[in-house]
């Protein structure tokens, strides 16, 4: 279901995956500082996630500025929030490479001003922890004053994050974290001897069985 999102004096363009059978919880999905919503990455994991129940909604947001994003973001978390035609109990921000820093962003604002309930947790595909062969400078702020839970999902190889410097940043966050290394992969999670589809896959599943033990403690 496509649908535009207001923001400001434009729109953003979004896309709605819906489940087939009642939900609760959802997703909303963005893509990194390339690209748009129609990242392969991002449509697999979207289809997935619905075609296990959970609601999908991506959107597109254009702009290198992190601070641009992360007010998209939080407009479309409110947008989802206030929405009649979905009623979810809960929702996970989600994103790709600068999209997950935005996602970041968002949720340590709502989490400051103490409007955090709907959201449950942060996937973060990718997320650049620093720029290539700048490791010095770390963008680990936001996420050391996160509370809610935390997946990580990272190439070993990927240039933008250091495994071990991630594995410092974590080991310091006071959320629950999980990180899942994808052996191998660079920031794009491209593997050399693996097909797109399989290292997908593994994203998707892995993905997937974080969301439902989250939301399994939750319902508990």
């Amino acid at each position: 279901v496509k649908v535009k999102i207001p923001f400001g004096n434009k729109y953003l363009d979004a896309v709605f995956s819906v489940p087939a059978k009642t939900l609760t919880h959802g997703v909303i999905l963005t893509h990194g500082a390339g690209g748009d919503m129609n990242f392969p990455q991002l449509v697999s994991l979207a289809a997935y996630l619905a075609s296990h129940g959970i609601l999908c909604l991506r959107f597109t947001c254009k702009g290198l500025n992190i601070a641009y994003r992360a007010r998209a973001y939080k407009t479309v978390v409110e947008y989802l929030k206030l929405s009649d035609n979905y009623k979810l109990s809960g929702v996970f921000l989600a994103g790709r490479s600068m999209g997950s820093r935005a996602a970041a962003s968002v949720i340590r604002q709502l989490s400051q001003d103490g409007d955090d309930d709907f959201i449950q947790g942060l996937v973060c595909l990718s997320y650049p922890l620093h720029r290539p062969k700048l490791q010095s400078k770390l963008r680990d702020e936001d996420l050391l004053l996160i509370r809610c839970p935390v997946l990580f999902v990272s190439g070993s190889a990927d240039e933008m994050c250091e495994k071990q410097l991630l594995e410092d940043v974590v080991s310091k966050m006071k959320a629950p974290k999980k990180i899942h290394w994808i052996e191998k992969a660079n920031h794009g999670m491209a593997v050399k001897g693996r097909t797109t589809h399989d290292v997908m896959e593994e994203i998707n599943t892995q993905v997937f069985s974080w969301l439902t033990e989250n939301i399994e403690l939750e319902q508990k």
